[in-house]
């Protein structure tokens, strides 16, 4: 089963965001073996970046606007050919002042879900229910329609 970890600059402060990003996680552990790690905020991403690169594992995709675009059937694929190699990934989302260039520079990926901009606490809850619709993409499951 692939580990797949969400390295988070920042923690959930409200309830409700919390208890969407539990429920998702719950999800996830049919298909995989999730782990959420956040790190505390800083002044700037330049100070947090040694923090996140250091907590970063296998295949890394951070989160970034300039980011290339897909469509969750396309997200599906490159997930499945990740666990296919059984190769574990990581997602990375900064802090509200954005991904150091470092950061970005040493990912394997960069991916957007938007040319807009979303809070970052929001963007877990996102981002969770995506790679939980990617694995139910794969698995032919209805949820994705």
């Amino acid at each position: 089963m692939i580990k797949v970890n969400f390295v988070c600059v920042g923690k959930l402060k409200e309830r409700y965001l919390k208890e969407a990003c539990d429920e998702y996680l719950k999800r996830l552990t049919r298909f995989c073996k999730p782990e959420v790690r956040e790190l505390p905020e800083k002044v700037s991403p330049k100070e947090e970046a040694e923090e996140i690169l250091r907590a970063c594992r296998g295949r890394v995709i951070a989160l970034a606007v300039e980011g290339e675009e897909c469509s969750s059937e396309r997200f599906s694929e490159a997930l499945a050919a990740c666990a296919d190699r059984g190769e574990e990934i990581t997602f990375v989302i900064g802090s509200s002042c954005g991904l150091d260039g470092r950061v970005k520079a040493a990912a394997d990926g960069l991916l957007s879900f938007s040319q807009m901009t979303f809070p970052h606490q929001l963007m877990r809850v996102i981002l969770l229910e995506q790679v939980y619709r990617a694995f139910m993409i794969r698995a032919g499951r209805e949820y994705h329609k």
